[in-house]
């Protein structure tokens, strides 16, 4: 019987642990671990224990959530987060995965499973790979990782953890490492289809000079600050400024925005 503790990192109210537009890290954790949860009881021979609490309302101590896993006798613990540089709307991002310093063998091969399948998942920049002195890492008598699946206050980022199939399908790959790692066998009759994000549709182009061009354009913030200002000037709702600063404004806003200021300054 293969034992896996998972942890959705913090609480609903832990001060900091939100995004600029005040979402809390906690339930974008939280939609990881119930689909990781789900996806691993599709398995023979496995027994989950959840560390956090399940409804957000008590941010659990660190010593309290590692205590548990030891005692319980866990196999390995993965706990769930996303980052946060310092709580201001950036245009940087990406996802990393973590191992203690002094990491063994076994949790440094369970993250090389684990961190790709989360960068497809999410279809965000790869940061690697990463060790740290954490204390779920340090303190847990088991095999542990730490995932950070993208930054809250990065403005590339967020659109992917607020899209539910994204966060669902980062569960379904940590699911499905953790039973690469250990060799779980599925209960007869149950056939999990790994969940995928929903393709988002791209534009198609010509020029390679031109898809790379737009691809900066997205990168920019500088360009996406001007993109915005101008389709202001040009008779667009003042709105679009505030939606940019707090991170709600899509590339296909933009792209949309620019061209309609194009066009209402040609009239």
């Amino acid at each position: 019987m293969v034992k896996i503790a998972l942890d959705a990192g913090h609480g609903l109210d832990t001060p900091g642990k939100r995004s600029p537009a005040d979402e809390r890290e906690w339930s974008f954790n939280n939609t990881v671990l119930l689909a990781c949860r789900a996806a691993l009881e599709e398995y023979a021979d496995v027994q989950i224990l959840r560390l956090d609490d399940p409804t957000g309302k008590r941010d659990i101590p660190l010593k309290e959530r590692a205590d548990k896993a030891n005692q319980w006798g866990a196999d390995v613990l993965v706990s769930i987060h996303h980052n946060a540089m310092n709580g201001i709307w950036h245009s940087g991002g990406g996802v990393e995965t973590y191992i203690f310093s002094n990491a063994s063998k076994a949790p440094q091969d369970i993250a090389a499973l684990i961190h790709p399948g989360i960068v497809s998942a999410m279809g965000l920049r790869n940061r690697g790979i990463k060790t740290a002195n954490f204390y779920m890492l340090r303190e847990s008598w088991m095999p542990a990782v730490l995932t950070e699946g993208g930054f809250m206050d990065s403005t590339i980022d967020i659109h992917s953890l607020r899209n539910d199939d994204k966060l669902n399908a980062q569960g379904s790959v940590l699911a499905e490492a953790l039973a690469k790692y250990f060799g779980l066998k599925r209960k007869p009759g149950m056939a999990h289809a790994l969940i995928k994000p929903k393709e988002d549709t791209e534009l198609k182009f010509s020029s390679g000079t031109l898809k790379r061009e737009y691809e900066m354009f997205l990168k920019s913030k500088t360009q996406r600050e001007i993109i915005v200002k101008a389709a202001v000037e040009a008779g667009y709702s003042g709105k679009w400024i505030k939606a940019l600063a707090e991170g709600k404004v899509t590339d296909g806003d933009l792209v949309m925005l620019g061209l309609g200021a194009l066009i209402r300054a040609a009239k």
